[in-house]
């Protein structure tokens, strides 16, 4: 065992590479031991089975932790007034098809599924942006097929204040939209910017935007609020038609009281498009006093009399 043992200095803990067998073949022949009872000696030794665990975050980006207090400061002053908060994001991409899907449903009999995970074989990609409402705890999914574009992220949140968000909040003028650093929705992304601008314009909003850090993307509310639900509830099932996409993202719940609805889109939205200097320049933007590169106004420009 020697040879095969890695450990935690710290914690004592100890693993090793080693299977059950080949620690059972490795013992002399007076030694019968079933693996059973190898596993308890083992056990009581300090060894246990692990899996890797994501917790080493790196380097972290200075004013991290003031940014986090900033964003709460700007989602309690929301609160208070009654306006609009979602926090929007792109999901894993997900092949159609008849491929599997990780994790486990109950049923008689395992569904059989493609051997590979062909992109050919698929009826396509199904590309899920969400959009959580924060303070009344529902989700909005729009399903693009094409691409995660700045475009189609914020056509989705217009689809979503179109759909929803003006019937809710009537006289409500602000939103505040919170976002990763990264993405179709990325802080340092023009082009989502621009069509944020348009977005503002059409509807008379000013929308005011926070940006998570770099690399702290789950601390997004709709990672752990909506996108895990989502995923449990469809794992274990094959998406194979947009279809069922659809109907696993529509009755995923929470015991919180949680609803979402979803739709699709089939539009096309190009990739490597960017923003002229005219649009940039016809911005109304006004960057905030603390990390500007993170958070900004857009207001809306004001409509001829």
């Amino acid at each position: 065992m020697e040879d095969a043992t890695a450990g935690d200095p710290i914690t004592g803990l100890k693993w090793s590479h080693k299977s059950l067998r080949k620690i059972r073949k490795k013992l002399p022949r007076r030694y019968r031991v079933s693996p059973t009872t190898l596993s308890r000696l083992l056990r009581k030794r300090s060894y246990s089975l692990r899996a890797n665990r994501k917790r080493c975050e790196g380097k972290q980006v200075p004013g991290r932790n003031e940014q986090f207090e900033y964003i709460a400061r700007c989602r309690k002053r929301f609160v208070k007034q009654k306006r609009p908060i979602i926090s929007v994001d792109s999901k894993k991409k997900e092949l159609v098809g008849n491929f599997k899907n990780a994790g486990r449903a109950w049923r008689r009999r395992p569904h059989d599924v493609n051997m590979y995970d062909f992109p050919n074989d698929a009826l396509g990609k199904a590309l899920p942006y969400g959009i959580y409402d924060v303070t009344r705890n529902e989700g909005y999914v729009v399903v693009g097929t094409s691409h995660d574009t700045p475009t189609f992220a914020v056509a989705s949140i217009r689809r979503w204040w179109l759909v929803c968000g003006r019937k809710i909040y009537p006289s409500s003028r602000h939103l505040l939209i919170q976002a990763d650093c990264g993405g179709s929705n990325g802080n340092a992304c023009w082009v989502w910017k621009v069509r944020l601008q348009a977005f503002a314009d059409e509807f008379g909003l000013t929308i005011t935007v926070t940006h998570y850090p770099t690399g702290a993307s789950k601390w997004n509310r709709i990672e752990h609020r909506l996108f895990c639900l989502i995923s449990g509830n469809w794992a274990g099932i094959p998406l194979d038609t947009f279809e069922t996409v659809l109907k696993h993202i529509r009755t995923t719940q929470s015991s919180t009281g949680l609803r979402c609805r979803a739709r699709l889109d089939r539009r096309d939205y190009p990739t490597r498009v960017k923003a002229i200097p005219e649009e940039i320049a016809h911005l109304r933007i006004r960057y905030h006093k603390t990390f500007p590169q993170w958070n900004y106004t857009i207001y809306p420009h004001r409509k001829p009399n």
